[in-house]
């Protein structure tokens, strides 16, 4: 799993307001994100972005991205006005150890990856509507759209979920289900260090994309090496890169109305699942 040095952002970085130092070394998990970093353009510029209370979101003069707001973590550094700094500076704060300049990083980098004209050319699907068993249809659900390969195990699969998302309890009537999570509030919650434990005995593994937020995400896919990875949530990077390590599908989202999903993060509420975003699913190829 990996990159090539020459695709890293650390090839040709320039010292600036938002370097990270000591980041720098191709042979580290950093290079997940130099690789990412790396292949935003440089002449892209940050319009507008807002770190809000659930959800935060870069705009910049290719599109919009968001990311969940992820709170804890280092104390705040950077804290200058990234309006005209270019989008590349900007998601240099992915490598940040305060969550919440991370959440900003990683709406950064979904400014320029989250984008159709980039994923439709992949093979890119939109809110495609999935049939559950009882009859209701519902949109397209990663969970869903694998649980035909997880029933053919019959119910002896061992499925791994790396954050509690809605109606996850439902994976419990067709599979073994652990649910990792870092603030365990529900009967199904495991503490996420068992994640050493029980994600190397995992045949199917669903990673929320804060973990790419929170550092987490090259260890856990590391150790997800022999499942069938997949990673949930709108903030996924929706970038191909993240198939060479190991992961087969990125169900994540891009911003289908900017106005709706400016609203949403500034005002705490909204339509913004549904209108504000569109979920969208990329699948690596052959799998």
């Amino acid at each position: 799993m990996g990159c090539a040095e020459k695709d890293c952002y650390t090839a040709f970085a320039k010292d600036d307001d938002l370097s990270f130092p000591g980041t720098e070394g191709h042979g580290t998990p950093w290079k997940f994100y130099n690789h990412l970093i790396g292949h935003v353009p440089e002449d892209v510029m940050v319009t507008d972005y807002c770190l809000g209370t659930h959800w935060s979101y870069v705009e910049a003069t290719c599109g919009m991205g968001v990311a969940f707001t992820t709170k804890g973590g280092a104390k705040r550094r950077h804290s200058q006005d990234l309006r005209g700094m270019p989008l590349r500076s900007v998601a240099q704060l992915a490598k940040s150890w305060c969550f919440e300049e991370a959440s900003l990083g990683v709406a950064a980098l979904n400014a320029w990856y989250a984008r159709p004209e980039l994923l439709d050319p992949l093979g890119a699907t939109y809110d495609e509507p999935v049939e559950l068993p009882d009859g209701t249809v519902r949109k397209m659900d990663a969970f869903e759209l694998c649980r035909p390969r997880i029933e053919a195990r019959g119910g002896t699969a061992n499925v791994v979920v790396v954050g509690h998302f809605p109606h996850v309890d439902r994976i419990q009537e067709y599979a073994r289900l652990t649910v990792l999570e870092r603030n365990c509030s529900q009967p199904l919650d495991t503490p996420d260090p068992a994640c050493e434990y029980v994600l190397p005995q995992a045949d199917f593994a669903f990673v929320t994309g804060v973990t790419i937020i929170n550092k987490t995400a090259p260890r856990l896919l590391d150790l997800a090496k022999n499942a069938t990875t997949v990673f949930v949530g709108p903030s996924v990077v929706m970038s191909p890169f993240l198939f060479d390590w190991g992961v087969e599908m990125l169900a994540g989202s891009v911003v289908a109305d900017p106005d709706k999903a400016r609203f949403a993060v500034k005002n705490g509420a909204g339509a913004f699942f549904g209108e504000a975003l569109q979920m969208a699913s990329l699948v690596r190829a052959g799998a």
